[in-house]
Parts: C-alpha cells; structure tokens; sequence
C-alpha cells in the first residue's frame, strides 16, 4: 500500500515493471541479466491464447502441445477478473491499442548451473487490469518448452482511493512453489524484497542521468565470458603486491576486460573478420588490464609514467612501458587498432584526439574517472546536473569534435564512476580530415584551461601540440604528512599536547582526576608553531590540521558538522564531552581515554602509547586494556592488512598459489 501524492501513478508501475522485466539482477544479485524479444501486442483473449500454446508447447507437429489442463488454469488466471474490453483500449497519449502485450525473456544466471538448458518467461501485461503475469518455462536445446506451472505469478496495481494504490503479488499454485534460489527465487523473497523495490521505484520521481548497464553488448555473452575469466584470474588476488585492495581492481579489470573482449568479438562478427585487434593501454596503472587482454589473444601494451611492484608478476609476454605520455606528433600509434583509458585522469580528454589523429581506423574506449580539462582540472558551468554528468557530456563532445560517433554505455563494475565512453565510427569521410583537424586544434585552444601562452600557432610538424597538458610525476608525491621528518613531526604533537595541558590545573595527588587538558581553535594552535614549521606545513594537503587529525591516538579535531571521533571510530555523544558545533568548529583537544573500548582480536600493538610515554599522569587505561604498546617490550610486528589477511582464510580451502 502506498500513497500517490505525485500523481505518478499508473505510469510509475509499468516503469518499476520494466526495471525488472529487463535488469533482474538489481534486485537478485544472482542473476546476471535478462534478455527481452520483441513485445507483441495481443487484441483479443483467442490470440493470446494461440500466443501461449505456441510460446509454451512447441510450434513443431511432432511434439505435443501444452497439456490442456494446465493451458486452462494459466488461461484463467490471466483473465482473472474483469472480462470486459478485451478489443482495443486507449494509452494516455489516446492512441488506440490492444489490451494486452506479450513478451518472452531469457533468464541469464551468473554462474551457470544448468548446463545447455534455457529459463525463459512469457510476460504478459494486462493494461487495463495493471497487472503483469509471470509464466517461468524452461528449453532445452532441441526446442523442448516445459512450463513451471507451479511457479506462475502476477503483480498487480490496485487504485484504493484518490491517492491510495496497493501492489499485490499474487501466485498461481503459492503451496507447490518450487525455489532454487537462483532463476527461481523464493516465494517470500519477491514479496519482502522485490514487491517492495517496485513500489519504491513506481514512486520515485527521478530519472537516471545515464544510460542502461551493458547496453551496447549481448548480456548472455558478457555473463558467461566474466564468470570464466573471474576464474581464471582469481589467483591474482592472493599474490597481490600492491597496497591497494585487490578485490576490487582485479575484479573491476577482470570486468572490462570482459566488456571489452565481448565488444571486440561482436566487432569481428560485423566486420566479418577473425583477427583479432591490437590496443594500447594509456596509463596502464597496475597494468592488470594488459595481462588479461594479452592472454585473450590481443595483441597489445600498456604505458604508464610509473613502474608498479607487480609489473614484474606478468611475464615477459605482458608489454608494459615506463614513459611519459604527451599528446604530440610523435605520441601516435597509427598501427593500433584501439586506444584504451582506463581511469587515465588527465590524459582522458586527449585520447580521442590522440586516436583521430593516429590513424583514420583507430578507434578508442575511455572510462572517465578524476575530472581533467586539456590543461589543468575541469572547470564546471552546469549546477543544473551532477559534477560527473557534466563531466561525461565534455568528454562525449571532445569525441564528437574530433569526428567521432560518440556511444555511451555503464560499465557492471564496483565503482561510483563506471561509464564509458566508446569512438568506433567516424562522423566524416577520410577526405575531410584537414578541416576536421583544423576544428579539434580550434577547440582546444577554445578551452578556459588552455592558456594563450600555449598557442601552437607556427609550430613544426613535430610540435607538442598538448603544450599546456603536465603528466604525472614519475615518483608519485605523497603530500598527507607522511614522509614529514618524524623530528618535526614529533616536535609539533608536542608543542601543540602541552598546550593543551597546560589550560587546565594539574592535580598530582593519588587518585586525582586524569587531565584531559582544555581545547585550543586550530588558529590559535598554528600561532604556537615558528613559522619555518607552518611554511613546512603548508606545502603537506591540509596541512596542520591534516597532521593532527593523522595522529588520532593523541588529538581530537572536532570540524563543525561532524560528530567528534572516539577510539576505532565510535562516535562520541557525550554532553559532557561536547560543546555545540557552533563554537567547537575547528577545535582541538586531547583524546579520551579513560573509556576502553573493545577493539578486535586480529588488533596489533604496532606503535607506543603516546599518553603512556609523555602525559603527566600516565595512559589512563591498562596495558591490557590499552591500543598501543606501553614500553617497547609489549609492540607487535605488523600484520599483512586486514583484507589481506581475510581473503586468504576464506579461500584456503579451495585456492593454490600457482
């Protein structure tokens, strides 16, 4: 039951139905996908009829038809009822049509199970009831159809009242539901998760600002082709060098590879070629995505400003190069079939004039992440649309400038920024390439990021026409307080802790209270550090108060906004322990202790207690009950991180290292 305060509704329902009629897997994370024939629409009860038999019994004379029986209960609950209008009715646009339309979808499950069999569904939408059934069969390779009948179902929209609608689901056979838990859900399931989603969904006034996932692709493909290559590659997330997660970037690469392995096979079919094509991945990071692409059969390298650790794991049939990219004459590769960026940050905007002015057959994909303009970071002009949206647009129109049909597309990876922009059809003929060039060159130097002082006017045929553009250092900078000299690091907690002490009267009789000290603004904190410190400091993102916050053991820096950070990250709501935000904004204190907190058992005692070592009165929790080490004779070596350590537990029954 729900209330329509937006008039949404009917139209809301169809579209919340559609959601799962064609992405399933948002709500069952064991599906894959689906794939959805054509939609017939059906005037009368006698067609629809017809309809069923031939989706459900085989249109061939030799095999038997559906079993009449059962024709005649699903037939009678789909014009379960009303029996009126069963000719034609009118949409809201007023134009005339049938009453009912039909659809046949194939069910695609993520890890396949079921060997050559086929789980489809015949969809049947009555518009005039508002209600969608169900009727789940299975196909075998030979065309055999076997109807679950045991598993047929309907969702159906009900007006109550003026603002009041009720979605019902209702089951042909509720007490023979059969459940695999996968391609057949529970019972139950669809109705405390999926009814729910629906209901959400025909409510929501929102529309997506992007495309549909894996819209430019056989899904089918796609779910098979991951399943294999995620087993093929799962190794890698055990000798994972990096200090990265390796759960998410081997499976976010495993899966474009997937993606584009299947939009290269789908691009030999319709060219009608077998061989395969060659890339060139630009800021290849770990290089992960080389490897995999490289071991499918595609011939191609990856190039980076920075060597990574695990480079050296691949084998010397994985081409990685450690050099600097900068867009000029002499970095195009006219030889290469596609031009990839995979989070290539400020080279994004460059690669579709790096791949027009490569070759006329050079295609490319990019999947835009950190927001980079030609020169410098990308200013945006649009309130009326998300940063990332906008984004995307300047991307697709930098595509569209060089001479490209630009296509867009959502990647099924674990990242907030997984859409892709594609380039494989040019918008000229190979006649025109001056003028176009001409125009791409105008519209960089056009861009607010492109300074005047980078014209390019007169230059020479090896000109670096990406003046203005500045890779990456080759040593990466850490700028968060972390490589500062632990001298002057030390000095400032110091400084800055006794300070703070020194607000409050200090009490050394037995059993006193533990000084916790007073609080100081974070200006009055920087006024007692010289100024060769703050001029250190400020060179470090976020400087001083980056410091502080990186040395949560000691202080408390309380922002306005947000609630002050206990021990492992426990909100504090203590009145006694805060002062409104209006006055606390960017203050500084000692933490507290004198609570312990229960921390976890895989907790290593791998730096000592700062409070234990300087503070007057000491730490004021025990040894045992203390996250850090009193003395040196209670540290504990480092463990391996935390998802490190997980990840081999969990598989050391079933994983060998190779």
């Amino acid at each position: 039951r729900t209330a329509d305060t937006e008039c949404l509704l009917p139209a809301g329902f169809w579209s919340a139905l559609d959601v799962w009629i064609k992405k399933p897997h948002v709500v069952n994370k064991r599906l894959c996908g689906a794939k959805e024939d054509g939609v017939r629409e059906i005037v009368d009860s006698t067609e629809i009829e017809i309809l069923l038999l031939s989706c459900l019994g085989g249109d061939r004379r030799d095999r038997p038809r559906l079993d009449p029986e059962q024709a005649e209960d699903v037939l009678l609950f789909l014009k379960s009822g009303e029996e009126q209008n069963f000719g034609l009715v009118e949409d809201r646009e007023g134009h005339a049509r049938g009453r009912w339309s039909c659809a046949v979808r194939t069910v695609i499950p993520k890890v396949n199970s079921y060997g050559s069999q086929l789980h489809k569904e015949v969809i049947v939408k009555d518009i005039t009831q508002k209600r969608v059934t169900f009727l789940p069969f299975e196909e075998s390779p030979d065309g055999d159809k076997v109807l679950h009948k045991s598993n047929v179902y309907q969702i159906q929209l009900k007006e109550l009242s003026d603002d009041q609608w009720c979605v019902s689901l209702w089951a042909l056979q509720p007490d023979c539901w059969f459940s695999d838990g996968v391609v057949y859900p529970r019972l139950t399931w669809l109705g405390s998760e999926l009814l729910p989603r629906v209901v959400r969904w025909a409510t929501e006034n929102r529309l997506s600002e992007f495309k549909s996932t894996l819209s430019l692709i056989p899904i089918e493909k796609y779910g098979r082709l991951y399943q294999h290559l995620k087993d093929k590659y799962k190794e890698m997330v055990k000798v994972w060098p990096e200090v990265t997660d390796p759960e998410k970037f081997v499976y976010e690469d495993v899966a474009i590879a997937t993606y584009l392995l299947v939009l290269w096979e789908e691009e030999r079919i319709q060219q009608g070629t077998t061989t395969r094509q060659s890339f060139v991945d630009l800021g290849c990071g770990n290089g992960l995505l080389v490897h995999v692409l490289t071991n499918e059969g595609h011939p191609g390298k990856g190039l980076d400003v920075r060597r990574r650790k695990i480079w050296d794991m691949y084998g010397p049939q994985t081409h990685l190069e450690e050099r600097a990219i900068t867009p000029s004459d002499t970095c195009l590769f006219p030889n290469t079939d596609w031009l990839i960026g995979n989070h290539s940050d400020e080279l994004t905007p460059w690669i579709p004039v790096l791949c027009a002015r490569s070759s006329y057959s050079c295609r490319y994909f990019v999947l835009p992440c950190c927001f980079f303009d030609f020169s410098g970071k990308f200013q945006r002009r649009r309130c009326t649309v998300s940063q990332y949206r906008e984004y995307i647009d300047f991307n697709v129109q930098v595509g569209s400038v060089c001479g490209f049909h630009v296509e867009e597309d959502c990647l099924r990876i674990p990242s907030t920024k997984r859409v892709c922009l594609i380039g494989r059809r040019r918008s000229y003929e190979p006649s025109s390439e001056a003028q176009v060039d001409a125009a791409r060159s105008q519209y960089i130097l056009n861009r607010p990021s492109f300074s005047t002082k980078d014209s390019i006017q007169g230059a020479g045929p090896e000109a670096a026409w990406g003046r203005g553009f500045q890779p990456r250092e080759r040593t990466e900078v850490v700028r968060n307080c972390a490589s500062l000299p632990r001298d002057l690091v030390d000095s400032v907690i110091q400084q800055v802790a006794f300070a703070l002490l020194a607000l409050t009267p200090m009490d050394s009789s037995e059993g006193a209270a533990w000084n916790q000290g007073g609080s100081l603004a974070l200006g009055e904190v920087a006024e007692l550090l010289d100024k060769e410190t703050l001029r250190t400091l400020r060179k470090e993102c976020g400087g001083l108060q980056t410091l502080l916050k990186n040395k949560h053991q000691v202080f408390r820096v309380k922002m306005s906004g947000k609630a002050p950070r206990g021990p492992e990250g426990v909100a504090v709501t203590d009145a006694s322990s805060c002062v409104s935000s209006a006055v606390d904004s960017g203050r500084v204190t000692l933490r507290d202790w004198r609570t312990p907190k229960p921390t976890p058992p895989e907790t290593r005692k791998t730096q000592t207690c700062w409070f234990h070592e300087h503070h007057p009165q000491g730490c004021p929790l025990e040894a045992e009950s203390c996250a850090f080490a009193h003395g040196t004779s209670d540290l504990q070596p480092a463990s391996r991180p935390r998802w490190k350590h997980t990840n081999t537990q969990a598989r050391a029954h079933t994983c060998t290292v190779r």
